[in-house]
């Protein structure tokens, strides 16, 4: 049986260039989306499926994360001197979430590259890699389930997403072959954003991974790739066509997914969540649709 998985890696390094001004002096991880920095949701997923021991993977001007996750004595006495119980318990949700760590990525160098810093940090265990720009749903069990399938074939396993062709280019698509269970599927190789002529299909890899501890030597050892970044997909496509320690599974995800990772999607994400939210949708929605109604197309 393969080691039970226990340790989440959060990159967190980007500099959010899509968000200026609004990055500009504060990480893209801390945007609220609607009440919450969108870091939380991903760490609160992290827990939801058994990982509590997190490491954030940060750069330059990345302390307001530390901030977020850590005991804020001044505004908790005076939440408790004031009686408001609620906003108290809403901020200290986040310090007592996890087991938090921090690793600083240094050269901006690619995904691949802040994954490997998490080497020392993991040690010889499988261990997972959400990505903040993609939000699941806390309804959904993308994690658990990818967390099973590991446990279950004992190998790397990546999180696909069927994704319009014209899309394709957007991610890095993946080459795949059938199982016996219809949410999982082997994957033969992968190509970091294809063009859709050259894509293999239209699987496309989200932010999640569950990766064998192999994966470093295989990072240590890969070259630069586009933009002159270590990039992860470079790293699965050789761990994929290889076998290698099993090689690559895929778990098929079809539920709800927030992408914040531009303005437009960010904004949406923001709507989708609050309008299912039951202190702010009965008043949103019908506004909302009112507001439509009245700027037409």
């Amino acid at each position: 049986m393969p080691p039970h998985i226990t340790k989440a890696v959060i990159p967190a390094a980007g500099l959010g260039t899509r968000f200026l001004p609004a990055t500009k002096a504060m990480p893209k991880e801390m945007l609220p989306v609607v009440d919450k920095p969108a870091i939380q949701y991903v760490v609160e997923e992290a827990v939801s499926a058994g990982l509590k021991d997190v490491l954030m993977v940060t750069g330059r001007n990345k302390q307001a994360l530390e901030n977020h996750f850590d005991r804020v004595a001044e505004l908790e006495a005076t939440l408790e001197a004031k009686g408001d119980l609620a906003k108290l318990k809403r901020v200290t949700e986040s310090t007592d979430l996890a087991d938090l760590h921090y690793v600083r990525q240094g050269d901006p160098r690619g995904l691949g590259h802040a994954v490997l810093r998490a080497k020392m940090h993991v040690g010889n265990a499988p261990f997972a890699v959400l990505l903040g720009d993609d939000l699941i749903d806390s309804r959904e069990t993308l994690l658990s389930r990818m967390v099973e399938v590991q446990g279950q074939r004992n190998t790397t396993v990546v999180a696909l997403l069927e994704v319009d062709p014209s899309a394709i280019h957007l991610y890095g698509a993946a080459a795949v072959e059938a199982t016996e269970e219809e949410d999982v599927v082997r994957i033969t190789g992968l190509i970091e954003k294809p063009s859709a002529d050259t894509a293999p299909s239209n699987y496309a890899v989200i932010g999640r991974y569950v990766l064998r501890p192999e994966v470093f030597d295989v990072l240590e050892n890969t070259e630069p790739g586009k933009g002159g970044e270590i990039q992860l997909t470079d790293a699965l496509q050789r761990l994929a066509t290889s076998g290698a320690d099993g090689g690559v599974y895929g778990v098929v995800f079809r539920g709800r997914r927030y992408d914040t990772g531009d303005k437009l999607d960010y904004i949406k994400a923001i709507l989708q969540l609050a309008c299912e939210r039951e202190d702010l949708g009965p008043d949103l929605r019908p506004w909302l649709r009112e507001f439509v109604a009245t700027v037409g197309d």
